[in-house]
């Protein structure tokens, strides 16, 4: 394992000590609203900081782009970190135990490093641009499925911004009758380690924050699978707009989703 995956890796399991013990008992949680239906508790908080503590005494000289504190470090800096300490902070308040810690690196903008830490079951997913993508150190792969009709797919509803509300659900509607089925398990960096796997076929959403996707993209790519925006091009990290999948199904999302696209959604 690259050195620096092994102390993503490291910092990845700490946090996920934090909320794991923090787990044992949600009630005490004290939860905050960043705005409608987006919380944040103290668990988010306290993991992050365990995860800027292990890089930063490390990679003092790094640049981190972190969910809770946002971004620090030189703009210039030729590495930089792409935190969330939870994603799927809606569940875990509820005790719904579909939660992950996501961490990835970008060397000079290109993704290089990730890791996605599932908590609850102790499944790590990495991955090193060129070398692969692993679940518990065992090689993952894009499904094979090549038909939209068999295929399973992941998404997330909207619950921030409902811009494109009837966009999505035209889409959904498309889809839920074109597909094998649909899950919305409510966190997207999950739901991409899934895809890697080939738990999932395909995911689609809009709205996206490029820490819920960073570590997921790199996941599937090294799995073989293709990762994009509505309209196929490299700008998901932007614009938050991210369809993925295995090569066949990617290609038919696309072609699926591409008459419904509003001008804003083709960015």
């Amino acid at each position: 394992m690259h050195p620096m995956l092994n102390i993503a890796v490291k910092a990845a399991r700490r946090a996920g000590q934090i909320i794991n013990r923090a787990s044992l008992d949600i009630g005490q949680l004290t939860v905050g609203v960043k705005q409608q239906a987006d919380f944040v508790t103290e668990v988010d908080k306290l993991a992050e900081n365990a995860i800027l503590e292990i890089l930063g005494e490390t990679y003092p000289e790094h640049a981190i782009l972190a969910e809770e504190s946002g971004s620090s470090g030189r703009a210039d800096a030729e590495y930089q970190w792409i935190i969330d300490p939870l994603d799927g902070t809606t569940n875990f308040i509820h005790g719904f135990p579909q939660y992950a810690v996501s961490i990835a690196l970008a060397h000079k903008g290109v993704l290089s490093h990730a890791v996605v830490y599932d908590t609850t079951r102790n499944d790590l997913y990495t991955a090193s641009k060129g070398a692969g993508a692993f679940l518990n150190e065992k090689r993952m792969r894009v499904s094979k499925r090549n038909r939209l009709d068999e295929a399973l797919l992941g998404t997330g509803f909207p619950y921030r911004s409902f811009a494109h509300i009837d966009t999505y659900l035209a889409i959904f509607r498309e889809l839920a009758q074109k597909t094998a089925g649909m899950r919305r398990p409510g966190s997207a960096a999950l739901d991409l380690a899934y895809v890697a796997a080939g738990r999932l076929d395909g995911f689609w959403e809009f709205g996206l924050s490029p820490w819920d996707m960073a570590a997921g993209a790199l996941l599937i790519s090294e799995a073989g699978g293709l990762v994009g925006g509505p309209t196929g091009e490299p700008t998901y990290l932007d614009s938050g707009n991210m369809i993925a999948g295995n090569p066949k199904i990617f290609a038919q999302l696309l072609q699926t989703i591409a008459p419904h696209l509003t001008p804003a959604l083709k960015r």
